[in-house]
């Protein structure tokens, strides 16, 4: 596999690639150096691959509880699968978590009511958006794969360096 240093030693270089991996997912687009661009695009889509091929894989199962006043309900109970807990694990491990943030002009009790049961929102949005949105690309054109476009922009004052832009397609 072709490893590009990029001028970090290995747990820098980790890191900041998974922090890149994370923006792109979170924000849809960001611009760095096209060599960052281009290794943090790889991460990206395998991240996606390896939701996609398990973002719906959820067993359901009815249990019977008893309510306040002693009554019998039925509550259905969805987990996730062996196949998605375990890419959920993986993808864990790579990317940063991101939390939500209030909107400009949204009150409290909307952004908490929006929030509640969100642990991991990233997480949550690549399985929940991400994942169905690009499964259902792959069936329409038959191929899999291109989640991300790496787009070359301007030469960066400073430094001289080729700058780009990664965006989700």
């Amino acid at each position: 596999m072709d490893t590009r240093k990029l001028g970090k030693p290995t747990d820098q270089r980790l890191a900041m690639l998974s922090n890149l991996a994370t923006d792109i997912l979170w924000y849809g687009h960001i611009e760095t150096t096209f060599d960052r661009a281009k290794a943090a695009a790889r991460m990206v889509e395998k991240i996606l691959t390896l939701a996609i091929n398990s973002y719906e894989d959820v067993v359901t199962s009815e249990k019977v509880t008893l309510d306040g006043n002693g009554k019998e309900k039925k509550v259905t109970v969805s987990k996730d699968g062996v196949k998605k807990l375990n890419a959920r694990r993986r993808i864990i491990a790579m990317v940063e978590d991101r939390q939500e943030h209030k909107k400009k002009g949204e009150k409290q009790a909307d952004f908490e009511a929006r929030t509640q049961g969100i642990e991991m929102p990233l997480i949550e949005k690549i399985f929940d958006d991400l994942a169905p949105k690009y499964a259902e690309r792959n069936k329409e054109t038959g191929k899999q794969g291109g989640y991300t476009r790496v787009i070359k922009t301007n030469i960066r004052r400073g430094d001289n360096a080729q700058m780009a832009l990664v965006e989700l397609v």
